[in-house]
């Protein structure tokens, strides 16, 4: 078979040339192919009519071979005409990689890149440069990862078309193993402190290593680690460190290696004298050296530097000054191991907001979300009532995104404008079919709900439902911006009938029919308070869960009662999201009271709180707790269907729906006066482990809860946890939940349940 040779072959025949240049009447191109002959001319510095010389036609011939396209290029120059006799290097017919450990160095997607990013595609002129750069930056990809015993050997075969087919093979041997490593010089840190800055090293525990490959070298590991060493090194005042004599030794059979660095630590550094200069408007000292957290002869850390300079940039940024420029400046002191830390700050004068544009609310009026911006056209800027209007409009549930930029205004040096982006997702459905849960077995339902009615804001709820343990007809409206003052107002209507039984808590009816009343005004920009009005008129019938229990008869004795009740509501709530919060938190604390007027005379008391906070890009940590306790007045117990129960999908996860706490003598829940949750999460996307969907959230948790009859007979024998995983997947009917849980403290009477699912549920 033809090898292509990998020399470029020049011949220049010059013929005819006399001491002075000729004119070129024409040019004549033999031998092309593949390339076109416009192509090829195009790459000429003359044309016909032009003067022609030795050193023209050396130049040119030097450009075309240039251009790859050609094996041989000739030029004859006779009777005025100018000859161009040229051979083209094949065309690539392929290009496959062969031999190779699918996802070790290599995998199929790599090497689907790589050969998009070489130059050597099929349908392209083959370019021996360009498969000679390639194979030795394959070999120093295979180096990099600790296979220096690496062979990649080629076929290269010409048809009779001058078409190239190229395939590349591996002989990959196996990588070669961290036998030592060691640093050197280090007297501050000690060498295992900056061993473990590194991801390689010597091999752990075998069974440990054998999952971790720590031994296995990666050039890029090894230099991150070598970065964190000088990090931590200049954290800690070392500004001058250096990295010296990394070696890296590799056995006659590349089978192990060696690695060795040194540290040269040189001096710790310490602050001298923290001077500020510029215009620091009424901030004073005192306060500007709080926010840098740092003080004299503390050692000189840049990070907090750099932290608290961007605090004091915020500060400023907050007042109005949205170009401040605040700017450090180390100077070593006479004393030698010190440095004094000037800070210069120049406000560049007031910025106010020139215009608020909002875009992509196609459905949603503007009015909507310019109501919750706390910050104004023609206002005063201040980057932290940005960020906080930003968070209320999310907090909505309106939009599945919300971005903005600032940008200067044009004409006006002292005013910035502020776009607003948004995503709107589906605040509104109708819904008919038949659903299941755990807690309530199938059930038929019918309804519309509305969160955003015609991109007012406002809520409508209206609904049907119609299972073996609940038969629920609820009509719900709300307007969140009832006054100019923010106040809010809701009212509703309602008919519930509950079959107990079906839901485990004991056998009884309850038909109960009501309405509500609601009022709310806003404390500040997250913290509300609502006062809410509540009558119904109930039916009851009981069961033989009651026949021994004697109050639970009395309230059973009759029907067509009243209960009416009164609650006051505080909320505070600085979730940066509605949908997926991670960030800020959400609080609650009721009371609700009776009245003397009705049949029953009970208060309740709830309060809940729930907190997320970003511990990396990829996972937040949400904390959760929910305490209530009920109890009847005068001379009246605490109606038992009023009374709080735990277990299930929305309680205490791995645990029968509705089980915790005493029970009656037949074995159904009795419920209790005081009911504590409490739970812990760490949530991640679930994109983040590969499954390509936004809206699903994957959380691995700690429940722990309980249900005491009664204040005064709470035991910490009463309390049950578990843990497991959840997925939260925000459907097109609403949010499903999935949890698998295990018991960890439980009794054995205790009802488990190791899988539970809930239609409308959300970490």
């Amino acid at each position: 078979m033809k090898k292509l040779s990998t020399t470029l072959f020049f011949i220049i025949s010059l013929i005819s040339f006399v001491s002075k240049s000729e004119i070129i009447e024409s040019i004549k191109v033999e031998g092309l192919d593949t390339i076109s002959r416009g192509t090829l001319l195009s790459y000429l510095q003359f044309e016909a009519g032009d003067n022609i010389s030795e050193e023209i036609i050396k130049t040119n011939l030097n450009k075309l071979m240039e251009t790859s396209f050609f094996e041989q290029v000739s030029f004859t120059f006779k009777d005025s005409v100018l000859t161009l006799k040229v051979k083209e290097n094949p065309v690539i017919k392929f290009f496959d990689f062969f031999d190779f450990n699918n996802g070790d160095v290599l995998s199929d997607d790599l090497v689907k890149k790589i050969k998009e990013n070489s130059g050597l595609k099929q349908g392209k002129i083959f370019d021996p440069k360009k498969l000679e750069n390639l194979i030795q930056e394959l070999k120093t990809l295979y180096q990099m990862n600790a296979y220096y015993d690496i062979k990649i050997s080629r076929k290269i075969e010409i048809d009779d078309f001058n078409r190239v087919g190229i395939e590349l093979f591996f002989d990959e041997g196996s990588p070669s193993k961290i036998k030592s490593f060691n640093v050197e010089g280090n007297q501050f840190f000690s060498s295992e402190t900056l061993l473990d800055l590194f991801e390689i090293g010597e091999p752990d525990f075998f069974l440990i290593n054998y999952l971790t490959e720590k031994d296995r070298f990666d050039q890029r590991k090894f230099d991150a680690g070598i970065e964190k060493v000088k990090s931590k090194y200049i954290d800690s005042g070392f500004l001058a460190v250096e990295i010296k004599d990394k070696k890296i030794t590799v056995s006659e059979d590349k089978k192990n290696m060696d690695i060795n660095f040194s540290v040269i630590e040189g001096p710790q550094f310490r602050i001298g004298n923290i001077n500020f200069g510029g215009d620091t408007t009424n901030i004073s000292r005192k306060h500007l050296l709080s926010l840098l957290e740092i003080n004299s002869n503390d050692i000189l850390i840049r990070k907090k530097i750099i932290s608290g300079i961007q605090k004091i940039r915020s500060i400023f940024a907050d007042k109005g000054y949205a170009f401040a420029s605040v700017d450090s400046k180390l100077v070593k002191t006479s004393k030698g191991n010190s440095f004094d830390v000037n800070i210069m700050i120049d406000l560049n004068g007031l910025t106010y907001v020139n215009r608020i544009e909002i875009s992509g609310n196609n459905k949603t009026q503007d009015d909507v979300i310019r109501r919750e911006l706390n910050i104004l056209e023609g206002g005063l800027y201040s980057q932290e009532q940005i960020k906080e209007s930003i968070k209320r409009v999310r907090r909505l549930g309106y939009f599945s995104d919300v971005s903005y930029d600032i940008n200067k205004a044009k004409n006006r040096a002292d005013a910035v404008n502020l776009s607003i982006r948004v995503t709107e997702t589906k605040t509104g459905e109708f819904s008919i079919g038949v659903s299941h849960s755990n807690s309530t077995g199938p059930a038929f339902s019918v309804g519309v709900k509305q969160s955003n009615i015609l991109g007012t804001g406002n809520t409508l709820n209206a609904r049907f439902v119609n299972s073996s343990a609940i038969q629920d007809i609820n009509f719900f409206f709300s307007d969140p911006y009832f006054t100019n003052d923010r106040d809010s107002i809701r009212y509703g209507f309602f008919n519930k009938k509950t079959d107990a039984a079906n839901l485990d808590v004991g056998s009884y009816i309850i038909d109960e029919s009501g309405l509500t009343l609601g009022y709310g005004m806003p404390l500040d920009s997250s913290s509300d308070i609502n006062l809410d009005f509540r009558l119904s008129n109930i039916d009851l019938a009981c069961g033989a869960t009651f026949s021994s229990a004697l109050y639970e008869q009395q309230q059973c004795g009759s029907s067509d009662k009243i209960d009416n009740s009164i609650s006051l509501e505080y909320i505070h709530n600085s979730l940066n999201d509605f949908y997926n919060p991670t960030d800020g938190s959400r609080t609650s604390l009721e009371f609700s009271l009776s009245s003397p007027l009705g049949d029953f005379n009970y208060y309740q008391i709830q309060g809940k709180t729930s907190n997320y906070t970003g511990i990396s890009d990829e996972v937040s940590l949400m904390l959760k707790s929910d305490l209530k306790f009920a109890q009847g007045y005068g001379n009246d117990d605490l109606p038992f269907f009023k009374r709080y129960f735990g277990g299930g999908s929305s309680s205490v996860r791995g645990f029968d729906f509705n089980t915790l706490g005493s029970k009656y003598p037949n074995g159904d829940p009795k419920g209790g006066e005081l009911s504590f949750l409490s739970s812990a999460a760490l949530i991640t996307p679930a994109k983040n482990l590969g499954i390509d969907n936004d809206n699903i959230r994957l959380s691995s948790f700690f429940d722990m809860g309980s249900i005491s009859e009664s204040v005064s007979s709470f035991e910490f024998s009463d309390i049950r946890a578990s843990t497991g995983v959840s997925l939260s997947w925000l459907t097109p009917v609403g949010p499903l939940g999935f949890n698998i849980a295990a018991p960890i403290i439980k009794k054995t009477d205790d009802s488990t349940e190791a899988f539970s699912f809930q239609l409308g549920t959300r970490f």
